[in-house]
């Protein structure tokens, strides 16, 4: 799947953006095309045959994104009780950058922080996990970041 200079797309770790424009950059000392993704804080290149991996994908439609997002509402899975497993857990759920492994991701650390208190990485991962979401949430359903927010707040019970 290929973009166009203005599409907006989702990047696995910086979440939302719009494709600039193509350059071409030297990466590993070979000549490389790229998308040129700027997204709010920062501008990144992404190698255009890196899209096999993954790393930038077009944003949820409306109709899939409210499927996935019934994923808050169901109880959270089981975490892992060892803190350095349980933060790989994560880190390799929301690696993916799919819209299901955030709503994942959230909804887990949302229902572990009632019984236990997260930890720092904890709290930084479900931050991040938060913010991509609703970022994603207002701009894919066109409505207000408040609006996202007390609805997650809403589906996942708080």
């Amino acid at each position: 799947m290929g973009f166009q200079i203005g599409d907006k797309v989702i990047h696995c770790t910086f979440g939302l953006g719009e494709i600039a424009n193509t350059e071409e950059k030297i990466i590993q000392g070979q000549l490389t095309n790229c998308y040129v993704v700027r997204t709010t804080d920062l501008t990144i290149w992404v190698p255009i045959d890196d899209l096999q991996q993954q790393s930038l994908r077009a944003p949820t439609p409306p109709g899939e994104f409210e499927k996935l997002s019934a994923i808050l509402t169901n109880p959270g899975e089981t975490l892992l009780e060892d803190r350095v497993q349980r933060k790989n857990q994560l880190l390799e759920q929301i690696k993916d950058g799919q819209l299901a492994s955030i709503c994942r991701v959230v909804r887990d650390l949302t229902y572990f922080k009632r019984s236990k208190k997260l930890n720092e990485q904890e709290k930084s991962i479900l931050e991040r996990a938060t913010n991509s979401l609703l970022t994603e949430w207002n701009y894919s359903l066109g409505v207000p970041r408040v609006q996202a927010q007390q609805a997650m707040a809403s589906l996942l019970g708080e």
